[in-house]
């Protein structure tokens, strides 16, 4: 009941949220009480799946394994960071037509959530697709949230090339679908589809990974298909960057990570190349790319890129202890980037515009968004004592493991380089002289609350890993290293 009643009350706030109120904390305090609930009934599943049972509320319908329990805990913990987030960043005015886009953005907001949670809850394959769509749908009038020219050319081109790999991946699952008809399937689930992978014709397994691989890559934002990533970070409110990052990098490699054991076997080792290969690419791009960044926002959005394909090599690579790696690796960037991108939210109440060039003095004029850009790219590019270097440090030992040298060195180039970059990038905004003198402006409860949630586990991560989750993570990886 615990995969329904989440489903049902996120559409029920999207709807309650509609309803005309002159009270602009209405529909963001409906929007954090189901925050709280959802994630108490998602650290309810993970705590049951992480002793080694399945969640199902409907057979072959709706259930739920370690890996969909790892990713609904993740969308609910961020989903209640950002909805508390929201709260102080999206305040409009008492005039009638701000408090209509502020009940539209909150009901779009979490059908947005709903749609994240469908994903690993679903089993059939056919509503997995349908979800994935449902959250480019809702991201969209997201995305174009501003209204500005720029707003709506970035979401335009968001829609246009993730749709256009939506139809890829699609024509990769009905190829799965009618492989699975010729070798005597009938349901077409997560299971029903891994059982009689092995007597799929290889050519049409092939085909299929191709497919998907491609398609949903392009809506992962992965290199070389990732042109609409920075445009849409760069528009949209810094809440809805955080979730398009979700889905970038947990949601639908979680779809990708779910097909890939059952190609191994039929179709060869060369399905964990591919995703190395895209994986590196990912990382060599970003990593590029972050060091002629202008755009602070964009910054984040690289880094989002390069993460992504840390998190290919790390599922590439094969194994239990690579499988581990990546649903770390998964966990400790979202719950980092999540942190950058409320100090990104935090520095844009003192700062005029995005231009990296523009800011400086940000530790002087307002010590509370300059020391969290700080601590945010610190950990977001991989220093120690934060979490995501304890993952990408079990990335590159799973790679060493494997004999995977020239994979772990050009990996340790390529976050090498982004380091530096975002360290080079993030120093000129903090530190310096600032160009004006003034006081520091007054901070939102709301802002401060985000950032304590995700500092919390980024810091204490490091130090300690509670049992259930590392069993979780456990039980995640060995479906991703089978």
């Amino acid at each position: 009941m615990e995969l329904i009643s989440m489903l049902a009350i996120l559409a029920l706030t999207a709807g309650l949220c509609l309803i005309p109120t002159k009270k602009t904390a209405v529909p963001a305090g409906i929007t954090v009480v189901s925050g709280i609930a959802v994630l108490g009934l998602a650290t309810h599943v993970a705590l049951t799946v992480s002793g080694g049972s399945e969640v199902v509320a409907i057979r072959n319908w709706l259930a739920c394994d370690s890996f969909g329990a790892l990713i609904l805990l993740l969308v609910s913990y961020v989903g209640l960071g950002t909805s508390i987030f929201s709260w102080g960043h999206m305040r409009g005015s008492d005039d009638t037509l701000s408090l209509i886009r502020l009940r539209r953005y909150y009901s779009l907001y979490n059908l947005f959530l709903l749609a994240m949670l469908a994903v690993p809850m679903f089993a059939q394959i056919s509503l997995v697709w349908i979800a994935l769509e449902f959250t480019t749908l809702t991201s969209v009038f997201l995305v174009s949230f501003e209204k500005t020219p720029e707003a709506f050319e970035a979401a335009w081109k968001y829609a246009v090339l993730t749709t256009m790999g939506a139809i890829l991946a699609l024509f990769g699952i009905l190829l799965l679908y009618w492989g699975m008809h010729l070798a005597g399937g009938e349901i077409f689930t997560w299971e029903g589809l891994s059982a009689v992978m092995p007597k799929i014709p290889p050519e049409l397994l092939k085909a299929g990974f191709i497919l998907i691989l491609i398609g949903f890559g392009s809506k992962a934002g992965m290199a070389p298909l990732h042109s609409w990533l920075p445009d849409a970070y760069s528009q949209a409110p810094v809440p809805i960057c955080i979730l398009l990052s979700f889905v970038e990098t947990a949601t639908i490699p979680y779809v990708i990570f779910r097909l890939w054991p059952g190609f191994v076997g039929p179709v060869g080792a060369t399905t964990g190349a591919w995703l190395v290969i895209f994986g590196l690419l990912s990382a060599g791009v970003a990593a590029l790319l972050l060091i002629q960044v202008k755009d602070f926002k964009r910054l984040f959005a690289f880094s989002t890129i390069e993460h992504h394909g840390i998190i290919l090599v790390a599922a590439g690579l094969g194994g239990a202890a690579a499988g581990y790696s990546a649903a770390y690796q998964i966990m400790t960037h979202i719950i980092t980037k999540s942190f950058c991108f409320f100090a990104v939210g935090a520095a844009l109440l003192v700062v005029e515009g995005r231009q990296i060039a523009s800011v400086r003095g940000l530790v002087r004029s307002f010590p509370l968004a300059g020391v969290s850009l700080l601590l945010g790219a610190l950990a977001v590019s991989g220093a120690p004592p934060f979490a995501v270097f304890l993952s990408e440090f079990s990335v590159l030992k799973a790679g060493l493991s494997n004999g995977q040298y020239l994979v772990v060195g050009l990996l340790v180039l390529f976050v090498g380089i982004s380091f530096c970059a975002i360290m080079f990038h993030n120093s000129h905004m903090v530190f310096g002289q600032p160009e004006r003198a003034e006081a520091p402006p007054a901070v939102p409860l709301s802002y401060l609350a985000s950032l304590c949630i995700t500092a919390l586990p980024m810091v204490l991560l490091w130090i300690y890993m509670p049992g259930a989750l590392n069993n979780l993570l456990r039980l995640a990886g060995a479906t991703l290293g089978r």
